[in-house]
């Protein structure tokens, strides 16, 4: 669906250069932006190959693991339906840390094999509460340093690219927050209104 959204927005800018007669504008952005496209692209790739080098190491001298104890059982209370499922979580902290560090490239795989698990556990092809609370996490992700927005920054000339991880931290956490609490609203609204309670 989307990809035809895409192909519909390009037919009518096209049709609306055309009847405009700015087609040679349009032919010069076309160019330009491929060119800048695969600038961008090398660039994030060593920002991309730098980051989940530093992950290996992190691994390596046992940083990750204690990551993720610290975060497993906050993890467990969060996804209450998977607290014998270590698959699903193993994915799920995954999914978790690889954001923190802004590497989403790496976290979308693992996002994915996360709900490809939690979907074992579904009813009639219905989305579980664990994989409604992972999509509102995973889509807000809380970020300790914007990988890929800092080379951005840095391919377009910023001064000082690194100066958004602070406010980065604030607004991830602050949004991570406001996602869970939406969650467990609607997730206990939903509760009573079928006329129970679940923990």
């Amino acid at each position: 669906m989307i990809h035809l959204i895409w192909a519909l927005m390009a037919i009518i800018g096209i049709i609306y250069a055309m009847i405009h007669g700015t087609m040679e504008e349009v032919n010069e952005v076309i160019l330009t932006s491929a060119a800048e496209s695969v600038t961008l692209t090398i660039q994030l790739l060593s920002i991309l190959v730098f980051w989940l080098g530093m992950m290996k190491i992190a691994q390596e001298v046992g940083l990750l693991q204690k990551i993720t104890k610290l975060l497993t059982p906050v993890l467990k209370r969060l996804f209450p339906e998977l607290r014998h499922n270590n698959v699903a979580l193993g994915y799920i902290v995954s999914n978790v840390i690889a954001n923190m560090f802004g590497l989403g490239n790496a976290a979308t795989p693992l996002g994915i094999k996360a709900m490809q698990e939690m979907k074992k556990d579904s009813k009639d092809g219905e989305a579980t509460r664990s994989m409604i609370t992972f999509l509102a996490i995973n889509t807000s992700s809380f970020t300790l340093i914007p990988t890929t927005v800092i080379a951005i920054r840095m391919q377009y000339g910023s001064v000082s690219p690194t100066d958004i991880v602070i406010t980065t931290i604030i607004s991830s956490f602050v949004s991570v927050i406001c996602a869970v609490l939406f969650d467990r609203y609607f997730y206990h609204r939903e509760i009573k209104r079928k006329g129970g309670w679940k923990e």
